[in-house]
């Protein structure tokens, strides 16, 4: 004769299986998210914010910056600004020109 499971017992297993099912529902989420975040990546990569168009890295003083192709904007990477902000005045006043029409 089949001996009848308690209630405690079911609801052990229930919450087990539940947290196996929450755990598994977590691992999919992370994967799709790292997933949707490297297509947006290479999607968005050395890309123009403003107009979409191709950046073009220029090396200045050390100071690796990225120029638009098209309306020839000019962005920095994280910690660049500091750089160029730490040279010397007249050497920020000539790196102006560099980017003038």
């Amino acid at each position: 004769m089949p001996v009848k499971p308690s209630q405690q017992e079911e609801e052990y297993y229930a919450r087990l299986e539940f947290e196996r099912r929450k755990k598994l529902e977590a691992e999919r989420q992370a994967k799709l998210e790292a997933e949707e975040r490297d297509r947006l990546k290479q999607l968005h990569y050395m890309h123009c914010p403003k107009c979409g168009m191709e950046l073009i890295a220029i090396d200045y003083r050390g100071v690796e910056v990225d120029k638009c192709s098209a309306c020839e904007g000019v962005w920095l990477d994280a910690g660049e600004l500091e750089q160029i902000a730490g040279m010397e005045k007249g050497s920020l006043d000539k790196w102006f020109i560099v980017f003038r029409r």
